[in-house]
């Protein structure tokens, strides 16, 4: 039972942080350190962090669905298509095939390395200096854009250059737990002049694909001789991510449009800074 509550207190943090731009697998990482399974199999927690997360996805998947499903129930003279094509919503087509370019520089660099990026850089150090460092850019370039109109105001209007060198952005996340994905992506997002509104939408819905592949290379790696334990903390976790995910991508998307992210920023600092006094002084 201790267990499953272990499971239930990682879901929360994970459905909280995964759209905050605050890192859920730092988070993970930290709570991990502090109250770790117990009698689990070698590498099961290193899958788990990165599977939890598709309960989260569905998330996305359950709230955006209009704006995600590119097949239309009954045709769509709107297109001035016909036949078969005339069920396609051509302009969430399109959209997928630039969410499609922006994964394709971390999924190269997430089969290549991997196993030497999570030997390297999944540890309370690394985490919190990405925190730290992530969290003075969101600072400094919500200051920076203050003055500047966004270029970029409608999911329509991102080219397939915006969204690779999006993609370029989310490899910062891939290499350093602790940057955040989400962050990773805003930030990168903010500066080519998309929106925040429009920056957060396409980080979501970019999440969908990514956190598919890297779960199941997890997934994959780690095989699939689960024990029933194992199998139920998994379970348990991706429920509640999902459930918390719901409402966090809610206030998310209501809070910025009238807030920046300094706040996440800010968090982010006081959040590395804790947790290097905190493992300097255990150590």
């Amino acid at each position: 039972m201790f267990e499953i509550i272990k499971a239930i207190i990682y879901g929360i943090v994970e459905g909280i942080t995964e759209w905050l731009p605050i890192s859920s697998t730092g988070h993970l990482i930290l709570v991990e350190q502090l109250i770790p399974f117990e009698n689990t199999s070698d590498g099961f927690f290193d899958m788990f962090d990165v599977v939890i997360q598709l309960g989260a996805i569905l998330a996305v998947v359950l709230l955006f669905w209009k704006q995600i499903w590119p097949f239309a129930l009954t045709k769509s003279s709107r297109q001035g298509q016909t036949g078969i094509q005339s069920y396609f919503k051509k302009d969430i087509w399109m959209l997928w095939f630039r969410i499609l370019v922006s994964c394709v520089p971390a999924a190269v660099i997430g089969l290549l390395f991997d196993d030497v990026f999570t030997a390297l850089f999944y540890n309370p150090v690394s985490v919190s200096l990405a925190l730290i460092i992530f969290g003075i850019a969101f600072i400094v370039i919500e200051n920076w854009n203050k003055s500047r109109e966004p270029k970029v105001t409608e999911l329509s209007q991102i080219t397939y250059q915006t969204a690779l060198m999006i993609g370029v952005f989310q490899v910062i996340a891939a290499v350093f737990p602790g940057t955040s994905r989400s962050g990773a992506t805003i930030v990168g997002a903010l500066l080519l002049g998309v929106s925040r509104t429009v920056a957060a939408e396409y980080t979501f819905f970019l999440a969908i694909p990514v956190m598919f592949g890297a779960s199941l290379l997890k997934v994959v790696k780690f095989g699939f001789a689960f024990t029933s334990m194992e199998l139920a903390l998994l379970t348990v976790g991706m429920i509640v991510s999902f459930v918390v995910s719901v409402f966090v991508l809610r206030f998310l998307m209501e809070y910025i449009k009238k807030h920046d992210f300094k706040v996440f920023g800010w968090y982010r600092i006081v959040l590395g800074i804790i947790v290097i006094l905190y493992f300097t002084l255990s150590g």
